[in-house]
């Protein structure tokens, strides 16, 4: 069997997707280099030489989850323009609680200036580009990611999505405020 080499391009997207997947079990904080290189299969000096900085590894992870986010709204504006198609579409990423998680990371640690920035920068890129896509008022907007938000915190504390904890009644009476999500999730 021929082995395939990776692109550089294809080698750094390898090790993004490692890095969601590290920083979102374990945070900044309490995530490696080293931990992100044995998921890749790669070795640690090359995680390094790739990305320079732990920092800089974990800022490609929110700006991949902040592009993952963007390009699943953008086509689901293609179907129909919309708040709620919009979020329809994130009802569908909060399957994927990695990527979901690597954010609310990105949030956390934001209090760092060198971090702060750039997770701030990715939020306010999202925040426009739903008012981009669906002409939503600031007010509309606003709205739209507290529910988000919401929604995001809950499948994080694994309320609702994959590998849910069984309801408990202040859950259950919360997740029945939202039509329709049960079938999404």
């Amino acid at each position: 069997m021929t082995r395939t080499r990776l692109t550089a391009e294809e080698r750094q997207e390898q090790l993004i997707v490692a890095a969601v997947t590290a920083f979102s079990q374990n945070g900044y904080a309490g995530t490696t280099t080293d931990q992100v290189a044995r998921l890749a299969g790669v070795s640690q000096p090359y995680v390094i030489r790739l990305f320079r900085t732990k920092q800089e590894l974990f800022l490609a992870g929110v700006q991949h989850a902040g592009d993952r986010i963007e390009a699943t709204w953008r086509e689901a504006a293609d179907r129909s323009p919309t708040l709620e198609s919009l979020g329809e579409a994130y009802g569908e990423l909060l399957a994927q609680p990695e990527l979901i998680t690597m954010l609310l990371h990105g949030f956390a640690a934001a209090g760092d200036p060198a971090i702060g920035d750039p997770v701030r920068a990715c939020f306010g890129r999202l925040y426009e580009v739903v008012r981009e896509l669906t002409g939503a008022t600031a007010a509309e907007a606003r709205d739209f990611f507290a529910v988000g938000m919401l929604l995001t915190c809950l499948g994080a504390m694994r309320v609702l999505g994959p590998d849910a904890v069984p309801p408990q009644p202040w859950s259950a009476d919360l997740l029945g405020t939202f039509e329709g999500l049960d079938k999404k999730l």
